[in-house]
């Protein structure tokens, strides 16, 4: 009885609350995320069904891969196998003063067994039976854009170095030149080995080897040119391999030329038919494209011939080419690229009416006004003394206003902003003329509009010793601007003697700088009516791409291209001895467009590099001369708004945007910069280095300028802002723009004190008596269209002779 008192009754548990579960449909993100704790569940690809593969089914894959490779293998090296074969190309480029690229040639043809033609000139062709392989050899003198070209267009490279001397400075350039816009296999050979003696040669060629290497690093050997062993290593590894390529040359058609004649026209002998004779490589051509020879343009293509030559014949000799060439393609006008360039803007596009008669007459009779005026005021101004620095002439004077209130303005409009580049050296002129003591005196203005204008030219020319004295200061204005530029980037002093909403009148201000919106299309300069804009850049680049695969002229065939309108000047460099390369272009690859390029600066030149600066850009095949605009580069890919900061100068150890117009260019191709003129007189001055973008006029480019100010009292989170403005128009002016303190504080203007440019403004706390007050302001800069074909046969001698390096006769060598 005890026990079951004890014992206590429990009713089942059917009646407890439930309440409902929480749907995850509805859950929150945080939540969610806290639940998973980290695991991420991966979507099932759409009609796919995910199971374990055998084992026969990886056998499979891995044999289909394989024969995907053998496939690729194939098609890369069939253009050098079978009777009509095309060579492979070797350029044999010289890196020391006395190597003779001649002598390497020719033991290359005596380990063989073959003859080497002494009247071949710089091009010849060696069959080696033994492989059933064709090399064609380049012999590359010391110029710098004749080793660019060739190693554009090369399949290997046979550096010749020497045993007793060392690579020179010109050598050094070189490497780092073809280095910089990519290379095919390299094979140092080293001449004069033999005149070594044996315990150093060991040393030699380990000391060749560590520097090929750092260039080169699959330069894994030196190779001796008095060697026939090593000689015919390097033939067979050349006849056996396939060559590397270039992803950037390998998607266009382009052609080392064998043969080039020139057709005068019978109306113009200066302008005629240009036949090119070589192999096609790279990609198919259609003669409805344009070929770019370098330093002269493009041309239209009239007809391709086709000219076939077999390397072997049913005896084993070399036949000749046939005698009649057959037409294998021609242009169609209809299809044929145009020479059009750029757009023809309409200026009266925006006009709505036409000027009636009485608008012309009240027109033409103001006009006539304004000239009795301006001849009123040249009577008048011959009378008129002035007083000047000693030594200006009469004409000079004439141009002098009589209020300098104008002048001033300008000039302060000038230092502030920093609006007109160009205007840098008057800039240097005036300061190193005020700080130099001059004397006055007074001229008559009189008779300044009769004097002779060779006399004006005279007088203006300045002197040696006053040249260098400009360009002195020029220069050390030049490193102000950069350092300031580093210590205080875009900071500017806001204008006393004029009103602030004035001086930055095309400036705004931006709550975001990477998401607040910007119109690409607004107020763009008459410049942006003359250029193409793709509506989907990429996908015009994929079809026209895709296009060269169904052109009839196909790769490795030996073809002879007939250009019509082209200069005789051409000619002459064909019969210079040096190579011919041309190139062909794609479809609106002519156009012109705003092109910007990635661009590193170079360590090795410390002089500053700023927007606007006169540069030879060598892009890709082609070369201008270029004044580009730097802006910064965004690793992330381009911002919501597109928009990015303007840099006055191109800063070292950082990544910027060049942006220029220039012709179209599609696909990634390398990009350097050097000076129009060597900065040490004796090689090209190499700036900077990268690689192109696409083609975008819509990106925009903000020029920034900060408005600094100083605490003058401080409350709490409130304070008295001054310095920055200067009235208190210019204060309600700028009131909805943000500011901010260099210590991270956020505010914005309240209200204006007084009538000096004192303000009222709130942070979102508390900030430092220390602390400076900013306020940016964003003005879009465009480029100026100034791009132009850099030619060599237009630079001066003192420009031409920066490409060309320091040669010793091979019998001065020998004697040495």
């Amino acid at each position: 009885m005890a026990k079951e008192q004890q014992k206590a009754f429990h009713h089942r548990a059917s009646l407890k609350q439930k309440n409902k579960p929480f749907k995850r449909r509805f859950a929150t993100k945080n939540s969610l995320r806290d639940k998973s704790k980290g695991r991420t569940q991966r979507a099932s690809v759409k009609g796919k069904v995910l199971r374990k593969h055998s084992r026969a089914d990886r056998r499979n894959a891995v044999r289909t891969e394989q024969r995907k490779k053998r496939s690729e293998l194939l098609t890369s090296t069939r253009i050098f196998t079978g009777r009509h074969r095309a060579p492979k190309i070797v350029a044999v480029i010289p890196l020391c003063a006395n190597t003779d690229t001649s002598r390497i040639v020719r033991n290359l043809f005596e380990c063989v067994d073959e003859s080497y033609d002494e009247c071949a000139g710089t091009t010849r062709v060696l069959n080696v039976a033994r492989f059933k392989q064709s090399i064609q050899f380049v012999e590359v003198a010391r110029n710098v854009l004749d080793i660019l070209d060739v190693a554009k267009v090369a399949d290997y490279m046979v550096m010749g170095v020497s045993a007793d001397e060392e690579v020179d400075a010109f050598g050094e350039h070189c490497l780092s030149a073809i280095q910089n816009q990519g290379h095919v296999g390299v094979f140092p050979v080293v001449q004069g080995l033999d005149l070594v003696a044996a315990k150093r040669r060991g040393d030699v060629r380990k000391s060749l080897q560590s520097f090929m290497t750092h260039f080169f690093p699959d330069a894994d050997k030196v190779y001796a040119a008095d060697s026939a062993t090593d000689l015919q290593s390097v033939l067979r590894m050349v006849t056996t391999q396939a060559p590397r390529g270039i992803r950037w040359r390998d998607t266009r058609p382009y052609m080392l030329a064998e043969r080039v004649e020139f057709d005068a026209s019978a109306a113009d002998p200066q302008v005629g038919r240009l036949a090119i004779t070589g192999y096609i490589r790279g990609a198919n051509l259609s003669a409805n494209r344009l070929i770019h020879i370098p330093s002269f343009g493009d041309f239209q293509i009239e007809h391709i011939l086709a000219v076939p030559v077999a390397m072997e014949a049913a005896a084993g000799a070399a036949i000749e080419e046939d005698d009649e060439p057959v037409e294998i393609d021609r242009a169609d006008p209809a299809l044929q690229d145009s020479l059009v360039a750029a757009n023809e803007p309409d200026q009266l596009n925006n006009e709505q009416t036409w000027p009636e008669d009485a608008e012309m007459d009240a027109w033409k009779t103001q006009m006539a006004q304004m000239e009795q005026q301006e001849q009123e005021a040249e009577r008048a101004n011959g009378d008129r003394v002035v007083r000047v620095p000693k030594g200006m002439s009469a004409y000079q004077a004439a141009w002098i206003p009589e209020d300098d209130d104008e002048d001033e303005d300008s000039d302060s409009d000038m230092s502030d902003d920093d609006e007109d580049m160009d205007g840098e050296y008057s800039d240097a002129e005036s300061m190193a003329s005020d700080s130099a003591e001059q004397e006055y005196e007074e001229i008559d203005a009189a008779g300044a509009n009769s004097v002779n204008e060779a006399d004006d030219q005279d007088e203006d020319l300045l002197s040696a010793e006053e040249e260098a004295a400009h360009l002195k200061a020029y220069l050390k204005e030049r490193e102000r601007r950069n350092r300031d530029d580093a210590q205080f980037p875009d900071e500017v002093d806001t204008p006393m003697d004029r009103q602030a909403r004035e001086r930055f009148a095309r400036f705004r201000g931006l709550q975001s700088f990477r998401t607040s919106p910007w119109d690409p299309y607004e107020n763009l300069p008459l410049d942006f009516a003359r250029i193409f804009q793709f509506e989907n850049f990429k996908r015009t680049q994929q079809r026209v791409l895709r296009a060269t695969q169904s052109a009839p002229v196909r790769v490795g065939m030996r073809v002879r291209i007939v250009l019509q309108n082209v200069p005789r000047d051409v000619i002459a460099k064909e019969n210079a001895g040096r190579p011919f390369v041309v190139f062909a272009l794609h479809q609106y690859e002519h156009q012109m467009s705003v092109v910007h390029f990635t661009v590193t600066r170079s360590a090795d030149y410390e002089e500053p590099v700023r927007s606007k600066d006169p540069l030879v850009v060598h892009f890709g095949f082609r070369r201008y001369t270029v004044r580009p605009l730097f802006s910064q580069h965004l690793h992330g890919g381009a911002t919501v708004n597109n928009v990015h900061k303007f840099e006055r100068f191109l800063k070292p150890g950082e990544i910027s945007v060049g942006t220029m117009f220039a012709p179209i260019q599609f696909g990634t191709v390398p990009v350097s910069l050097y000076l129009p003129t060597s900065h040490d007189g004796a090689l090209p001055t190499l700036v900077g280095t990268g690689s192109s973008l696409h083609a975008n006029p819509s990106r925009i480019l903000a020029k920034r300028v900060i408005l600094t100010g100083a605490p003058f009292k401080i409350h709490t989170r409130g304070a008295v802002i001054r310095y920055m403005f200067f009235n208190s128009d210019d204060v309600n002016w700028f009131k909805p723009v943000q500011i901010y303190t260099k210590y991270g504080r956020v505010g914005h203007i309240r209200e204006s004190l007084g009538t000096h440019g004192y303000m009222k403004c709130f942070f979102d706390g508390p900030i430092k008596q220390m602390d400076t007050v900013c306020m940016n302001l964003y003005k879009r800069v465009f480029p100026k269209w100034n791009t132009e074909l850099w030619s060599e046969h237009n630079q001066t001698d003192e420009q031409k002779r920066q490409w060309i390096g320091p040669v010793v006769e091979p019998s001065v060598a020998m004697e040495i």
